[in-house]
C-alpha cells in the first residue's frame, strides 16, 4: 500500500528559490502601482511624528556603494519606526548645484560656455542635475528604499532656493554675514574659494629651504650683521613676504657656525646644526623674542623691508623658531600682519599664476615658479639649503589638486560670533557613536570663519547689491524681495536682470544718489545648500518638523552636512537642527581597500542586485557593524547569501507546515499549547524582545545574528526537526499538531514583521502567503512586541535545562555515528543516565522524550555501566532492535501489530485506518 498520501506533507506556492534580481522589480512595480508610501503614511496619520531628515547626495553619476549602505540604513530606520508607533515620513533629497556638474558639461558634454550667457549655461546645467536625479531616484527605488519619491527636496527648485536666501538673510541681519579680504583655500584648477569641507589631504612633494634675512635695522639690540633663517616648503610665497614672526616668551640666540651669524629658536640649534650642517656652532649672544619686536630684515629678493613681529603661533616643532610670514597666503599670516598693518600683498591669480606683483617672475605657474625663487635665492647668497620632502597637504575635493591660501575678497559667515552657541547645542544632541560628539565639538572649537563664496555660475547667488560707492546693500526689504523673486522665477533671474531690476520698486540708497546699482556675482558655497535643509524643507513642509529626529550620514559629513547645518540653523534659531545624529563609516573591498577604478576592486549596487537581489544587499547592511567602515566581497556576499537562504527556507517551511491551517479556526489558546511549544513561544518573545531592543538602538547586526540563530538553532536543529514526526505523521486536527501549528503561525508572522524593514521584498512576499492575514502588505502592519508567556520563569529553567541535555545527547548521537554504531538517529536507542536530582526529576517529566530527541526509543535510567559522561548526564546509545516503520520511520518491535497494515507501527496504523474511514 502507497502510505505517502496520508501523510501531512508541507504545501506552499512560496518559491524555495527567491529568484530576487527578476521578482523585485515585479514588486518594486506593485508598491508603486498600489502607492505603498501613501497607505503607510494614511495609516500612521495621528501618530506621533518620527523625522530623519535626508541628507542630499550629489546628482551626478550612478550609485556607488557608499550610497547603498546609506539609504537602506536610513529605510531599516523609517520602516521600522512606521511599525512601532509612529508616523515616519521620508522625504528624499539632491544635492544639485556645484563645479562637478559645471566640469561634466564642459569637459565631457563638450558644452562652450563661451557661446552662451550664463544663464543659458545655468540652465544647461539645471537639466543635467534633473536627469541625474531622475537616474539616480531609478536606483535608489531598485534597492527597496520606500519614500516620497515623486515629491523630493531638490536644492535648485524655487521654493527651496528662495527659503536658502531667507537664511542667508537672517543672518546677514544677525550680523554674522561679512565681506573681506583674507587668505582663504582656493583652488586654482577650480578657480574658486573652498570652505574647509571641501578639503581633503594627501601626500605632496615640496622644496623644503632655509632661507636667510639679513638684518637691516637692528635697533640696537642685534650687532647689525646677523641674518634671521626660516625655513618653508612654500618657496613660491617669499615674494609677498612681509615679516618674520618670532614666539615673544621663546629664547633666540645669535649662533656663530660657517663663518656667519644666525638668529635662530634656542631649542631649534640642534635640528638646524644638521640640516644645515654646521660644525660646532658658538651661541655668541640670548635674546627673549619679545626683545626683538620690529628689528627690520631685509627681503632676499627684493628692496622690501620685513619687520620682526610677535605672534603666539610660532612653535619649536619644526623649522627654526622664526616664521616667514606672508600675510596674503596664510591664515596666521594674515592675523599677524592685520596688527602690525602689513600689507595683504597676493600675488598670485585665480589660476594660480604669478602676476606683476611678483617681479621676475609674472606668468609662472607658483608650482612652477619654486624652481626659478630657489635658483634667485641661491644666486644671492640666500639660500642655506635645499631639499625634497613629502607630506600631508591640502587638496581640491572635487578635482584631487592641491590648493593655496589666497588672500582675495570673499564673503565670510563669523562662526567665531556665535561658536558658544554651537558648542553648547552640540551637548544636547544624542549622538551614534559617542565618539561624534568630540569630534564635532572639536571641529566647531577650532574652526575659523566660514568662507561662503564661490567664483562659479551654477548656485545660488548671493544676493547683495552694491551701492555706487562699494558699500553692500543687504537688508530686510531687499531680501524678502528677492527671495520672493526666486520663489516665482528661480535663482536664474540673479543672473537675467539687471542689479536695479531685483530691487523693490522705488528703492533708493544714501550709497547711490544717483540710483545705479551693481550685483555680487559670486554664488555660495555648496555646503550652504545642502545646510540651509532645515529651512527649506524641515520648516517649509507640512509633513515634517525642525528639528529632526536624526540625521544620517557618512562620518565625513562631520566636516560637511552635519556642521553646515549646524552652523546656518545655530544662527537664525539658537538650536541644532537635529535631536540625533547617526553615522556610518566607508565601504572598502574584501581586503579593507578603498575601492578605485584603478585597482579594478570597485563593486557597484547595480552589478550587485542583477546578481543576487537587493534583499541580499539589504541584508549585508545589516550584516555589518556599519559604524565603522565595513567590507564587501563577492565571497562576503555569498556568505549573506547563505544566510539569506537559511531564512527563506525557515518562512518556506513554515507556510508550507500551515496549508491546512486557518488562526480563526484551528489557533489553540496558551493554556491548552504543549509545554514545548508554550517554551518556543517564550523562545519568540525573547527574540522579539532582543530584535525591537536592537532596531532602538540602531543595531542592525544584531538582528542579522540573533534571527540567523533562532532560524538555525532553536528552529531548524530543534523545532522545526522534531515536529516533522507530528505535523506530517499525526491526523489533521491532532491536538498537538495543531499546538505546534499555532506556534508556528505566531512565529512566522512575527518574523515576518520583525524581518520587515530589513528584508523589504521577501517579507512583503511571504506576507501575500501567511493565511489569515488582513492587510495587502506586511508594511501595513506593526511589528508585534514581546508578549509575556505564562509562568515563563519556570517554564525557561525547566526547557533551558532540557536543551543542556539534548546537547549531551546529540554528542553521544554523533560519536555513535562515527563509530558505525548507529546511522541515522532514528536507528538509535539512548539510555540517559541523569547526574542529579533535578535532570531526573527534568527527564521524566517530559513527554515523548524519544520524539524530541528524534531517537526511536529513550529511557531514563539510575545507572547504566556502558554510558558516557557527559556535562549534564551519562549517555549509552545502541542501535534498535525492532524494524522500520514505513510511514514515519520510526524503529520499533511493534512493527505488524495491525493485521491490515503489517508495515506500520501501532500509531502509524491507527492514523492510517482513520484516514480511511473519513
Amino acid at each position: 500500500m502507497n502510505y505517502k498520501e496520508t501523510l501531512l506533507m508541507p504545501k506552499t506556492e512560496f518559491p524555495m528559490r527567491g529568484n530576487l534580481p527578476n521578482r523585485e522589480p515585479k514588486m518594486q512595480e506593485d508598491w508603486e502601482n498600489m502607492d505603498i508610501y501613501k497607505q503607510v503614511q494614511e495609516r500612521t496619520q495621528g501618530r506621533p511624528l518620527y523625522v530623519l531628515h535626508d541628507g542630499p547626495p550629489y546628482a551626478n553619476g550612478d550609485l556607488h556603494m557608499g550610497h547603498a549602505l546609506n539609504k537602506i540604513l536610513k529605510d531599516f530606520i523609517v520602516r521600522y519606526k512606521s511599525m512601532a508607533g509612529f508616523h515616519a515620513p521620508y522625504v528624499p533629497g539632491w544635492d544639485t548645484h556645484g563645479l562637478p556638474i559645471e566640469q561634466t558639461l564642459t569637459k565631457k558634454k563638450k558644452v562652450n560656455r563661451k557661446k552662451m550667457t550664463v544663464a543659458e549655461f545655468r540652465q544647461r546645467c539645471a537639466d543635467y542635475a534633473m536627469q541625474q536625479v531622475d537616474n539616480q531616484r531609478t536606483q535608489f527605488k531598485q534597492l527597496g528604499v520606500r519614500g516620497d519619491w515623486e515629491n523630493p527636496y531638490i536644492t535648485l527648485d524655487k521654493d527651496y532656493e528662495a527659503a536658502q536666501i531667507e537664511v542667508f538673510g537672517e543672518m546677514a541681519n544677525k550680523g554674522y554675514i561679512y565681506k573681506g579680504k583674507k587668505p582663504v583655500y582656493w583652488s586654482p584648477s577650480s578657480e574658486s574659494a573652498l570652505a574647509e569641507a571641501e578639503i581633503e589631504y594627501h601626500d605632496k612633494r615640496s622644496p623644503s629651504i632655509y632661507v636667510g634675512f639679513n638684518v637691516k635695522d637692528s635697533k640696537g639690540v642685534v650687532d647689525g650683521d646677523e641674518k634671521f633663517i626660516i625655513w618653508t616648503t612654500t618657496p613660491w610665497t617669499i615674494p609677498a613676504n612681509m615679516a618674520i614672526a618670532l614666539h615673544p616668551e621663546l629664547n633666540y640666540v645669535t649662533v656663530e657656525a660657517n663663518n656667519g651669524k644666525y638668529i635662530i629658536a634656542e631649542k631649534l640649534i640642534d635640528e638646524v646644526t644638521e640640516a644645515l650642517s654646521w660644525e660646532k656652532p658658538q651661541i655668541v649672544k640670548t635674546y627673549k623674542g619679545s626683545e626683538l619686536e620690529y628689528v627690520v630684515a631685509q627681503h632676499p629678493l627684493y628692496d622690501r623691508d620685513s619687520i620682526v613681529t610677535l605672534g603666539d603661533h610660532v612653535t619649536t616643532e619644526a623649522g627654526t623658531g622664526c616664521v616667514h610670514t606672508a600675510p596674503g597666503h596664510g591664515e596666521d599670516d594674515f592675523v599677524l600682519g592685520q596688527r602690525y598693518g602689513l600689507e595683504v600683498l597676493c600675488p598670485v591669480d585665480e589660476k594660480g599664476y604669478f602676476t606683476e606683483e611678483a617681479p621676475g617672475y609674472e606668468g609662472l605657474f607658483y608650482d612652477e615658479a619654486n624652481k626659478d625663487i630657489t635658483e634667485k635665492l641661491e644666486e644671492v647668497g640666500a639660500l642655506l639649503n635645499l631639499t625634497f620632502m613629502t607630506h600631508s597637504y591640502p587638496h581640491d575635493w572635487r578635482t584631487k589638486k592641491p590648493t593655496i591660501f589666497r588672500a582675495t575678497s570673499q564673503w565670510f559667515a563669523s562662526i567665531k560670533d556665535f561658536r558658544e552657541e554651537l558648542l553648547n547645542e552640540i551637548q544636547n544632541v544624542n549622538w551614534t557613536p559617542k565618539w561624534g560628539e568630540t569630534r564635532l565639538y572639536n571641529m566647531v572649537r577650532d574652526r575659523q570663519d566660514w568662507c561662503i563664496s564661490r567664483q562659479r555660475a551654477w548656485g545660488v547667488p548671493i544676493p547683495v547689491v552694491y551701492g555706487e560707492d562699494g558699500t553692500p546693500i543687504i537688508t530686510e526689504e531687499t531680501i524678502n524681495h528677492i527671495s520672493e523673486l526666486i520663489r516665482e522665477h528661480g535663482s536664474n533671474v540673479w543672473f537675467e536682470r539687471e542689479a536695479k531690476d531685483l530691487l523693490p520698486e522705488g528703492f533708493t540708497s544714501e550709497h547711490s544718489p544717483n540710483g545705479t546699482f551693481s550685483k555680487e556675482e559670486d554664488i555660495m558655497d555648496v555646503w550652504f545648500d545642502s545646510g540651509s535643509s532645515h529651512q527649506s524643507v524641515l520648516k517649509e513642509r507640512n509633513d515634517l518638523q525642525r528639528p529632526a529626529d536624526m540625521y544620517l550620514e557618512g562620518s565625513d559629513q562631520y566636516r560637511g552636512w552635519f556642521n553646515s547645518s549646524l552652523s546656518t540653523s545655530v544662527a537664525i534659531t539658537g538650536k541644532a537642527p537635529f535631536k540625533s545624529i547617526l553615522s556610518h563609516g566607508f565601504t572598502l573591498d574584501g581586503e579593507g581597500r578603498k575601492m578605485s577604478k584603478s585597482q579594478g576592486n570597485v563593486i557597484v549596487p547595480d552589478k550587485i542586485m542583477k546578481q543576487y537581489g537587493a534583499d541580499i544587499l539589504r541584508l549585508w547592511v545589516s550584516s555589518v557593524d556599519y559604524q565603522s567602515d565595513v567590507r564587501i566581497s563577492d565571497n562576503i556576499l555569498k556568505q549573506v547569501s547563505e544566510v539569506y537562504r537559511k531564512i527563506r527556507n525557515t518562512f518556506r517551511f513554515l507556510l508550507g507546515n500551515l496549508h491546512d491551517f486557518d488562526p480563526s479556526k484551528h489557533k489553540v489558546s496558551e493554556e491548552n499549547l504543549q509545554e514545548v511549544d508554550r517554551y518556543m513561544l517564550l523562545r519568540l518573545q525573547e527574540l522579539t524582545s532582543k530584535v525591537r531592543g536592537a532596531y532602538d538602538d540602531y543595531e542592525f547586526a544584531t538582528i542579522y545574528h540573533a534571527v540567523h540563530n533562532f532560524c538555525t538553532i532553536d528552529l531548524s536543529a530543534f523545532y522545526l526537526d522534531f515536529a516533522k514526526d507530528i505535523l506530517y505523521i499525526e491526523a489533521k486536527d491532532n491536538p498537538r499538531r495543531r499546538s505546534i501549528q499555532t506556534v508556528y503561525y505566531e512565529m512566522l508572522t512575527s518574523l515576518t514583521q520583525l524581518l520587515a524593514p530589513i528584508l523589504a521584498h521577501t517579507t512583503d512576499e511571504v506576507w501575500e502567503h501567511i493565511p489569515g492575514v488582513e492587510s495587502k502588505s506586511v508594511q501595513l502592519t506593526d511589528i508585534p512586541e514581546a508578549q509575556e508567556v505564562k509562568n515563563h520563569q519556570e517554564l525557561k529553567a525547566k526547557w533551558d535545562h532540557f536543551m543542556n541535555v539534548r546537547d549531551d545527547v546529540l554528542k553521544a548521537l554523533e560519536e555513535a555515528r562515527n563509530e558505525k554504531v548507529i546511522g541515522k538517529s532514528l536507528e538509535a536507542h539512548v539510555t540517559i543516565v541523569p547526574k542529579d536530582n533535578q535532570t531526573k526529576e527534568l527527564l521524566e517529566n517530559v513527554s515523548h522524550l524519544e520524539q524530541l530527541l528524534i531517537v526511536s526509543g529513550a529511557e531514563v535510567a539510575v545507572e547504566e555501566p556502558q554510558a558516557k559522561e557527559y556535562d549534564h548526564v551519562n549517555v549509552y546509545v545502541k542501535a534498535h532492535s525492532g524494524e522500520k516503520c514505513q510511514r514515519c520511520w520510526v524503529v520499533t518491535e511493534e512493527l505488524g501489530s495491525s493485521n491490515e497494515h503489517p508495515e506500520l507501527c501501532p500509531r502509524c496504523a491507527s492514523i492510517v485506518e482513520e484516514h480511511y474511514k473519513a
